[in-house]
Order: C-alpha cells, then structure tokens, then sequence
C-alpha cells in the first residue's frame, strides 16, 4: 500500500493552489463495480459514477484541472454527458468541479451546509489556507437537511446527513440496490483521516459517522471511501478500532492534563503509524496535534 501519492493533491488544494497547479495532472482511472456502477480515482477525492438510460450521475467531481479527462473517460462509457452530482461536502478537491459541470448543465445536490460554506469565505486554520465563496454556477441547486432519495440507474440512492464528522455538511451515499457506500471523506483508506474543525468537524463526529454506517453495512458492502482503495465491512471496522483507540488514549491523557506538548510524546500512535501515519498530507506529527485540538477545545 502506497498511501502518500493519492492524497498529495488534496494537501496541495489545501495549502496552496499555485502549488495544485504545478503537479502533473494524473490519468483518471476507473473501477467497475458492477454493470452501471465505478469509482473513479483521478486528482482529488475518490468519485462514484452511475450510468445508464435514465442519467449520468456522479458523486462528487474531483478538481477542475482534471475535467477535461475525467469528461473523456465518462464518454467512453456512456454518450451521455453528466446530468446529476452529489457532493458529500464541500472541499474543494471533492467539489472543484461543479463549476465546468454546473455550467453545461449538471444538477448540483448536496447537504444544506455545503451551500453555506461554497457561497461564502472559509478559513482552513490547520493548513493557513482561505477559499473565497464559489461563482454561483458551482452551487448546490437542491439542498437538503437530513436525508434526500434519488432514483436512477436501477438503484435507489439515498443520502444522509453524517453531522459534524469531517465537516458539518458531510454524506453518506448509499447505492440500495447495488449494496455500495459512498462515505467521502470521512472514511480514508491509506492514511490518518483529516477532519476540519473549522468547518465543524471533530474526532468525535467522525467515530459516531464511521459507526453508524457499521450499523448498516453488511459483508457483502462495497465501500468507497473520500481516499484510498475500495473496502468492505471488514476494512470500515479496522478504520473504527484505530479511530476509537486513539481517541480514546488521547482523551484520557487530556483529562489528567496533559497538554500538546505531553500528548506528543506519550506516542498514543505508535503501533498505528506503520499502517496509517506514511502519509506526506497526514503523518503523525499533524495528525495527533489535531485529534488533541479537537479533544482540548
């Protein structure tokens, strides 16, 4: 498992988009999971498409230096240009092309948070970045608060608020009939999960959404997560149990008192850092400071 390649674009949207705009653009890759149904990895979250006669439905769209590729590969499985998208929240490397899609005519659909963030200034504190409001074309058209249902390709697609996870406008998309998961980002494969504390998200949130989705998923689930390789119920639990336990060991050396500076070096992370802390956008050293802030504060 190579987990730091994947996720260096999310933490070059995060720190900079000059730096974003230097790193080649990779090939989109797509991976079928049943006859309508495929992740798509190219730059930026990972994407679920849904094709077939009654639309071309994404889950998020990735960054717009990839639309023009990621359109190409589309095509090659469908004539039809994409009709629907669902963003499960509102990053940029998840959302950055709703403006190239919304302007030919996409439906845009996400949580009502999502709306909020897009259409006004927001401060990431972690990475010292600032995004300015989307242009209107790259809004949500339809937003929801809880729950909303869509009906194509053969699946009922239903998506739900996960609140104050990795952010506070966060989905879970679950493709009914297909038995597959979309979770964004807050399920990561290949490293140390980020969550946003300044747009709402928490450690706790994201435990709470990573169990509940347990509660519902079978064996037999497909699982995308916001990065890193496809998984099942059994990858999703090992997720939880290193999310849990971490947590859990901070929190105890928080209630004796211990501050930044402690936490770090009691190395509450050590026997996890092989499997989850190589990562060049989340090692350990930014990982533990944010599970502490989000514990402390």
């Amino acid at each position: 498992m190579l987990p730091s390649r994947s996720l260096l674009p999310l933490a070059a949207c995060l720190l900079a988009t000059s730096t974003l705009a230097q790193q080649p653009i990779p090939e989109v890759k797509i991976e079928p999971i049943n006859d309508h149904l495929f992740m798509v990895v190219g730059l930026g979250g990972n994407l679920a498409l849904s094709i077939g006669d009654d639309a071309t439905f994404i889950v998020d769209d990735q960054m717009e230096p990839i639309i023009p590729k990621l359109r190409a590969a589309i095509a090659e499985l469908t004539p039809r240009p994409v009709d629907f998208i669902l963003n499960t929240h509102w990053h940029f490397d998840h959302s950055g092309g709703n403006e190239a899609f919304g302007a030919a005519g996409a439906l845009i659909v996400a949580h009502d948070n999502v709306y909020a963030r897009m259409s006004t200034e927001q401060v990431n504190s972690l990475f010292g970045s600032v995004r300015k409001p989307s242009p209107e074309v790259a809004l949500p058209v339809i937003t929801f608060d809880h729950t909303t249902t869509l009906h194509l390709n053969g699946d009922t697609i239903v998506a739900s608020h996960l609140p104050a996870a990795h952010t506070d406008g966060d989905v879970l998309v679950h493709f009914v009939e297909s038995n597959v998961y979309h979770l964004g980002d807050t399920f990561f494969t290949a490293s140390y999960p980020f969550f946003d504390i300044d747009s709402g998200g928490s450690i706790d949130g994201l435990v709470r959404a990573v169990e509940r989705v347990l509660g519902m998923v079978d064996e037999a689930a497909v699982i995308i997560p916001g990065h890193g390789h496809m998984t099942d119920k059994a990858g999703l639990q090992e997720y939880r149990d290193m999310l849990v336990t971490i947590r859990d060991r901070v929190a105890k050396l928080v209630a004796e008192g211990a501050d930044r500076d402690a936490v770090m070096a009691a190395k509450p992370t050590a026997d996890f850092d092989a499997r989850w802390g190589q990562s060049e956008f989340m090692p350990v050293e930014r990982w533990l400071p944010l599970v502490f802030k989000s514990l402390a504060e």
